[in-house]
């Protein structure tokens, strides 16, 4: 008997199918008709539940960062085979019977939405070691970690933000930012001021930041909030080299040295010159903060101190940063997500 699959793979380069099958079809990453496709899939399975269950949320995230997607019919007999071969493709299945299962063929979101326990979202090899690595790392610092966290997004599926356009990022969140602290100092810089003296960042600004700026009253949470942002903008001038690492987020960063790094590189040609970290590097930052973010989010609902002297409001931005390097959710600045 021959089955219709269709698999979804995370990796940007998954090994070419090496079993018996026959390929109907395959669209990579940067094709529109794979966007558009993996909307409508993602819709399909949300409204499979009317519960976002833990296994549903991780199989849209799977889905939201599938690069290739293969449509095949492969008869039964070489099921098996395909199974190895979707382990190493980091993907998941869609049948006929319109469920979506792992690489074993357990079910994980069911047309009807049921979902058999022993079923697994995949991750890749590299995203795994690297939680294990955070874990122990947590663990010797004395914070609680959580064995239900997954995995995050790995080196064989990231897409970083291209450094241009982090570079872009923290020179335009550089000027709400420094606007909230003269606000805070009841010593407003004015906007005129802020224009001649960075007028590259203002080509960056995102709405969120441009309403601020120009509120002829900022609401005082807004100012709050925005001189916060100076620990996502620490984040994104390290991730671009220009401060040599991530300190323990016990305190504030060194608001001083992220101003001027930011007035000291306000020109087309940083943005044009600049370079990453390597992918790894980011990777790493990102697994341990969502992780500490974790901690901090459970400390505070146990009505508990922050553990190891963790400052989670330090946390919460860096993890806002790092999301939105990742593209996590695909979502532009204003509307990064950081859940845990």
């Amino acid at each position: 008997m021959t089955t219709l699959i269709n698999i979804y793979s995370t990796l940007g380069a998954p090994p070419a199918p090496d079993f018996p099958h026959a390929l109907l079809g395959s669209r990579g990453h940067g094709e529109p008709a794979l966007a558009g496709h993996l909307n409508g899939f993602g819709g399909y399975v949300r409204n499979r539940s009317e519960t976002m269950t833990q296994t549903l949320y991780h199989v849209l995230l799977h889905i939201e960062r599938t690069r290739n997607q293969f449509s095949m019919n492969v008869e039964d007999a070489d099921l098996a085979a395909l199974a190895h071969w979707a382990r190493r493709a980091n993907g998941i299945l869609f049948t006929p019977d319109g469920a979506v299962r792992d690489s074993e063929g357990r079910i994980l979101v069911g047309a009807n939405g049921e979902s058999d326990p022993a079923a697994q979202v995949p991750y890749p090899a590299d995203a795994a070691e690297r939680k294990a690595r955070t874990n122990a790392t947590l663990t010797a610092s004395g914070v609680p970690t959580a064995r239900s966290l997954p995995p995050l997004i790995s080196a064989e599926e990231v897409q970083l933000r291209t450094p241009s356009e982090v570079a872009l990022r923290s020179l335009g969140l550089f000027i709400p930012c420094v606007r909230a602290e003269s606000l805070n100092e009841n010593d407003p810089l004015p906007i005129a001021e802020l224009r001649n003296r960075c007028p590259v960042g203002f080509e960056g600004l995102t709405p969120a930041e441009r309403h601020f700026l120009f509120a002829a009253s900022p609401i005082k949470q807004d100012i709050i909030n925005f001189a916060w942002r100076y620990e996502a903008l620490a984040v994104l001038q390290w991730a671009l080299r220009l401060s040599d690492s991530l300190p323990w987020p016990s305190q504030i960063c060194d608001v001083p040295q992220a101003a001027r790094g930011a007035l000291d590189n306000n020109t087309k040609a940083f943005v044009q010159s600049a370079t990453l970290r390597p992918a790894a590097e980011i990777l790493d930052a990102l697994d341990l903060h969502y992780r500490l973010h974790w901690a901090v989010t459970e400390a505070r609902v146990q009505r508990q101190a922050p553990p190891a002297n963790v400052n989670a409001s330090v946390v919460k931005e860096r993890h806002h940063a790092l999301n939105w390097l990742v593209r996590f959710q695909n979502s532009d600045w204003d509307d990064v997500d950081t859940p845990t």
